[in-house]
């Protein structure tokens, strides 16, 4: 039988980051956040099933879009500075999202853009500036060998 005490690690609410190689005035950390802190979706399939007459064949793809997600603080500067960057250029390029456990490593993320903002209240309630990103993430590496 397995061991079922094994160490069930340490989640690090503060780790998590974004840092664009282009735009280091636009990186964000811990103390630029609200609780729901940054969240990355990887979208779509990483192969796909393509139907034959007895069966399937794989496909894998090169790349999976993603949606990166920070709920930035509207009571601080650099939510100011998303916007100014939306409104001049929606397009950041490269960046790298550190995740709140260290077991995952680090995601690179390539040409990435601002996509949009949550929904912003302005009722003194709701310190959220929500800023989403897509871009898209490098997957099935062996493809290229």
């Amino acid at each position: 039988m397995a061991n079922p005490l094994i160490d069930q690690g340490t989640l690090n609410r503060i780790r998590g980051s974004v840092t664009w190689d282009n735009f280091p005035t636009l990186n964000v950390t811990a103390p630029y956040l609200g609780e729901e802190g940054i969240g990355l979706t990887l979208d779509g399939e990483t192969t796909v099933f393509i139907p034959t007459m007895t069966g399937a064949t794989t496909s894998p793809e090169p790349y999976m879009m993603c949606t990166l997600t920070m709920a930035l603080l509207k009571t601080q500067p650099l939510s100011a500075a998303y916007k100014q960057q939306m409104e001049t250029l929606s397009q950041l390029g490269n960046c790298t999202v550190r995740p709140d456990a260290k077991a995952l490593g680090v995601y690179p993320l390539i040409n990435c853009a601002i996509q949009g903002v949550g929904p912003l209240r302005f009722n003194g309630k709701d310190a959220g500036w929500g800023a989403i990103c897509r871009g898209y993430y490098l997957i099935n590496s062996s493809l290229f060998d």
